[in-house]
């Protein structure tokens, strides 16, 4: 009969595990919309609370603070760009090829999240990027930064300064959806968040970055 419990009680540890996460997951999504919309200041926990569909004793249970929960979510995003620039493995691909990949992959990755834009927006205008600062995104941009290094040591890439390059790349990839709810009305009969004019952005903006990267001939 011990045994009998102790294996039904080892057995629900790995789904415990795994509901913690998941509501941990759910909490920063909520978390994240506040974020963007109020920033640290004017977010309200009940409000996550509400958006999540958990209590608010379960903000603090995981988080200890909202400031706790705002450093979480602000540290998502650093963690999953470095993690999906690491696995596109850019060491073993031309520079070129690598640079172009990456522009790719960032953008499809803004395409996604393009409620972040606000909440870099609201970091940098209430807290001056207090926060932003302990995501350490320096390993991210080190990522382009080695591609561009390494182009300029081939010869395929003009000699460059590679931290400058990186942030205009940055920008590149991240002003479109960013600005998204501004320039929308530039052009109002076009949906600017398709799927079509994502791809076209897209092309635009790999042709623009490696033409002005190229080594000229």
């Amino acid at each position: 009969m011990v045994r009998s419990t102790r294996s039904k009680l080892s057995s629900n540890k790995p789904r415990q595990v795994r509901d913690a996460e998941a509501t941990k997951a759910q909490i920063i999504d909520a978390a994240e919309e506040e974020f963007a919309k109020h920033g640290l200041n004017g977010a309200r926990t009940e409000a996550i609370a509400k958006g999540a569909g958990i209590t608010t004793a379960m903000i603090y249970y995981y988080f200890q603070s909202k400031e706790g929960l705002y450093k979480a979510v602000l540290q998502r995003p650093a963690i999953e760009m470095y993690q999906m620039l690491q696995q596109l493995n850019l060491d073993q691909l031309p520079a070129e090829f690598a640079l172009k990949k990456a522009v790719r992959a960032a953008i499809a990755y803004e395409a996604a999240h393009p409620q972040r834009g606000m909440l870099w927006f609201q970091e940098a205008n209430q807290t001056q990027g207090k926060y932003f600062k302990q995501g350490n995104w320096q390993e991210t941009f080190a990522h382009i930064i080695k591609v561009l290094e390494r182009g300029m040591a081939e010869g395929s890439f003009r000699q460059l300064d590679p931290l400058m390059i990186s942030m205009q790349i940055a920008g590149v990839c991240t002003f479109y959806f960013n600005a998204h709810e501004n320039i929308k009305h530039l052009t109002p009969d076009v949906d600017r968040l398709s799927p079509e004019m994502i791809e076209r952005y897209t092309t635009e903006a790999v042709n623009l970055i490696l033409a002005g990267v190229r080594q000229q001939k």
